[in-house]
């Protein structure tokens, strides 16, 4: 098995640290260990419900406490590109986000797909509908998932390996939403609660065959959230909120760092 590029990074670290024990320059050692880290995708990535918004990103909402920027405070990379942006699809990553990849990128975080597949009208057809209706539309957004994202998601991650060949590429997915069983004042029923989880499943696993297709390493983060989901009592979600509608069924700060950084770490 291959050393991560993380895992070389610790050891580059620990190395040159002994070589100026020795009295051994660490100028060269340090040089191994430099990493150039570009962070794509949707909200799930510049950390839509975190709060602490840079508000140069605008509507991107890219806030100070999402994954990549706790991972590049944790680790120091060389050089760092945040571009994720709040409601992207998989045509804004190619067209909008890919700038700062080069050949001399050694890292790439994306999380992509969501808002392709309709993310934001499922969940406000549950909210607002019957249960019913609310089960169609998530049949509806599997069946998108089936036919039509698993070319989207190839053309993004082809455009991230053309402009990056030497990256090492983590896909992160997307949390399920809903703790099952017991009483919740959630708004939806429990029929409903099954069918978005199972969405969530389907969208993962969709999203996980096309990035090991290209090479690429899929973080689940649904162990790290198992026990914080809505209706746990201990959530790392956002319920809907009526007064700020957009952080909705999106990951708080607990969520982020608890949540999407440990899955991340696992990955690099």
């Amino acid at each position: 098995m291959r050393l991560s590029r993380f895992a070389a990074l610790s050891s580059s670290l620990l190395l040159g640290a002994v070589l100026a024990l020795t009295g051994t320059s660490a100028a060269q050692a340090a040089e191994t260990a430099a990493l150039d880290y570009v962070a794509l995708g949707d909200s799930y990535s510049s950390g839509v419900g975190a709060g602490s918004y840079d508000s140069a990103s605008g509507d991107c909402k890219r806030s100070t406490k999402a994954f990549p920027v706790l991972w590049k405070n944790a680790n120091a990379p060389s050089s760092f590109a945040f571009t994720a942006c709040s409601g992207a699809r998989t045509g804004d990553v190619t067209a909008n986000q890919l700038g700062p990849l080069s050949a001399a990128t050694d890292l790439v975080s994306v999380t992509i797909g969501g808002n392709d597949a309709g993310f934001a009208d499922v969940m406000t057809t549950c909210v607002l509908q019957s249960e019913a209706t609310c089960i169609n539309r998530v049949n509806q957004a599997k069946a998108y998932v089936d036919s039509t994202l698993p070319g989207k998601l190839d053309s993004v991650y082809t455009a991230i390996r053309n402009k990056a060949p030497a990256a090492e590429v983590v896909v992160l997915g997307y949390p399920r939403f809903y703790k099952l069983g017991g009483s919740c004042v959630a708004g939806l029923s429990e029929g409903e609660r099954t069918a978005i989880n199972g969405a969530s499943d389907y969208l993962n696993a969709a999203v996980a065959k096309r990035a090991a297709d290209h090479g690429y390493t899929f973080a689940s983060v649904v162990p790290t959230f198992t026990g914080h989901e809505i209706c746990s009592g201990s959530a790392w979600l956002h319920s809907v909120n009526w007064l700020n509608i957009g952080e909705s069924y999106h990951p708080t700060a607990a969520g982020q760092s608890g949540g999407y950084l440990p899955s991340f770490n696992g990955a690099v």
